[in-house]
Formats: structure tokens, C-alpha cells, sequence
């Protein structure tokens, strides 16, 4: 058994769940089945009942094929439906989940273009301490299942409104708008089942208060 193999099968719950014939309540039960799926016939067990989705070999073998790419160029993605940004160092960096923690934080070096692709996975990108080549940063998001966090400093704004959400949520606890500090995040793509979240670091608005209590103090 393969990732790709399993988030195959993710794709064609959540199409499930797309025609009714699925809950959101019955497609949780089937994805953690078919996380812990050891086999083909195990995971294809929680397809059984579901007209026109049951899981062969030939569509296994396909479903491996797509997760290797073999030109760094390509621009879609068969097993999802919606194409897929380039991920050529020319245009961006990518940064790939799968079933995983993924954490970006300190002095990383921030490209003015990122491509997240994740699959039930918990992404935290944290730029409080990042370094910056431009003001304006663009995230393009692929994402399935994931929740997605974006940890920005006090000056920063955030616009997610470029998000395409099926069954998903995004929230957005700092400032939005057009980019008047030294950090504007722009996010769009698509989340399917997940969530975004934008926010500053833990204690950022208490530190705020207190600045403005000394001021009034003075």
C-alpha cells in the first residue's frame, strides 16, 4: 500500500460525498479505515457500497504513476480533478505534506511564491522570523484534509479570500486588506475538508495592551 494509493481513495470519498451519497459523518469513518488499510482489499471495502468507485490494480498503478512526476514542470494533477501550480525552483518553492507535521519557522528563506501541497496533514508556516526577499508573499494552496496554519507578526496583513473551500474554513485573525506593512500574505487555491488560519504569535494582542496602558500611563 501506497500514500498515493490512499489519497486516491480519499479523492473518491470526498467525490461521494459530493453526489450525497456520502455524510461528513460516514466519510471520517471511512478515511480512518482506509488510512489503516494494510491491503487493496481492505482499503477497497470502504468503497464496496458506492456505485462506480471501487478501486482496481489499474487504478492503483495510475494513482502511483501520478504521485511521481516525472517533469518537474507539470502543471496537473488526474488523481484531483483541478490542475496544480508548477513547482520548478523558477517559480517557487513547494512545500509537500503527506500524513505528516510539516513546520516552517525561524530564518527561513521565504520565496515571493509558495505552493502548498498537503494531504491530511498539519502544516505551520511561521514568518514572525522569517526572511524576506519581497513584501508581498503569495501561497498558492492544493490541499485535502490538512489544517493549515500561517503565523504572522503584529504588522503583517493577511487577504484569504482567494480560497476555494469545500468543506472546509478559513479564519483570519490578523488584519486584511491592501499590503500597507512589511508583510502582506495573499492565499489562494483550493482546501477540500480542511482549514486555514491565519493568526500573529501567542500574546502578541496582551503585548499590545500593555504597550498601549505605558503610553497612557506617560
Amino acid at each position: 500500500m501506497s500514500d498515493a494509493e490512499r489519497e486516491h481513495v480519499g479523492q473518491l470519498l470526498q467525490r461521494a460525498v459530493g453526489h450525497g451519497m456520502l455524510s461528513l459523518g460516514e466519510f471520517t469513518e471511512r478515511m480512518d479505515t482506509a488510512l489503516a488499510a494494510k491491503t487493496r482489499g481492505e482499503l477497497n471495502a470502504v468503497l464496496l457500497d458506492l456505485p462506480g468507485l471501487q478501486y482496481t490494480s489499474d487504478r492503483a498503478e495510475q494513482a502511483e504513476r501520478a504521485a511521481t512526476p516525472t517533469d518537474s514542470s507539470a502543471v496537473g494533477n488526474p488523481r484531483y480533478g483541478a490542475p496544480q501550480p508548477p513547482v520548478s525552483s523558477a517559480s517557487g518553492d513547494l512545500i509537500r505534506g503527506r500524513m505528516s507535521t510539516v513546520t516552517r519557522k525561524g530564518p527561513w528563506h521565504v520565496a515571493p511564491r509558495l505552493y502548498l501541497n498537503s494531504r491530511l496533514s498539519s502544516v505551520t508556516l511561521d514568518f514572525t522570523e522569517a526572511i524576506m526577499r519581497t513584501q508581498v508573499v503569495e501561497i498558492v494552496v492544493d490541499d485535502f484534509c490538512s489544517s493549515v496554519t500561517l503565523v504572522v507578526p503584529g504588522e503583517a496583513t493577511v487577504d484569504l479570500n482567494g480560497l476555494d473551500l469545500i468543506g472546509a474554513s478559513a479564519t483570519n485573525k490578523v488584519r486584511t486588506g491592501p499590503p500597507i506593512g512589511p508583510l502582506h500574505v495573499l492565499v489562494r487555491g483550493r482546501v477540500r475538508f480542511g482549514s486555514v488560519t491565519a493568526k500573529h504569535p501567542f500574546g502578541t494582542a496582551l503585548r499590545g495592551m500593555m504597550g498601549g496602558w505605558g503610553k497612557a500611563g506617560r
